[in-house]
């Protein structure tokens, strides 16, 4: 299935959260969610009560949305966590978590998992050095991620970075602001990634 290229705040009112999507605007209280906390469409203020699986398949959408991947990738993380060690569920956030999209987002060069999807396609991104134009590349503890050098003027990296004021960065990783560059220091826990995601309902669905 293609990648969902629609407006992005009518799924965080369908899916009544803050899913990340809008960035600046949502740290200006202009998000939809905000104005409107209910889902779109004539009938979007009816209540509807959500069967089991309606509620599996909700936070698996939620999940799969927030980060931006398809159902097969999705699927693919989820029989790997299945095999790692521990709980499945924490497993398969913290695996997704190590995308280099995502951690591109946490280090605070992109506003939202979008634009720093945007940026490493468009060759923005080096990993040790080297440039890597793969969404999915999965980061390792200890790699350095820094913005290249003709891209560090770039106005959408210099103005994320000056809203990591408000919205902070990541305690796994360690970045400097002004030479744009961090390193993905560690594999964060489950408990410290804050994302509105049950992931004990996804592993429920999957394993039907």
């Amino acid at each position: 299935m293609a990648r969902y290229r629609g407006p992005v705040e009518k799924l965080e009112r369908r899916l009544n959260a803050d899913l990340g999507l809008k960035g600046e605007r949502r740290l200006n209280g202009k998000s939809a969610l905000e104005k409107r906390p209910f889902a779109p469409g004539q009938h979007g203020q009816r209540r509807t009560k959500l069967s089991e699986y309606g509620l599996q398949l909700q936070e698996k959408q939620k999940a799969k949305i927030i980060y931006g991947v398809s159902e097969k990738q999705f699927r693919k993380y989820f029989k790997e966590a299945s095999r790692l060690e521990g709980n499945t569920g924490a497993n398969l956030i913290t695996l997704i978590e190590q995308r280099l999209d995502n951690v591109v987002y946490r280090m605070g060069f992109a506003t939202t998992r979008a634009n720093a999807r945007q940026f490493v396609t468009h060759g923005h991104v080096l990993v040790d050095g080297k440039k890597v134009d793969i969404p999915s590349f999965m980061v390792k503890a200890g790699q350095k991620i820094e913005i290249r050098e003709k891209s560090k003027s770039n106005n959408q990296i210099v103005r994320s970075l000056e809203l990591t004021n408000q919205t902070g960065i990541a305690e796994w990783v360690d970045v400097d602001t002004a030479k744009v560059f961090g390193i993905f220091t560690r594999i964060p826990t489950r408990e410290e990634i804050v994302i509105p995601v049950e992931e004990r309902l996804i592993v429920e669905l999957y394993s039907k």
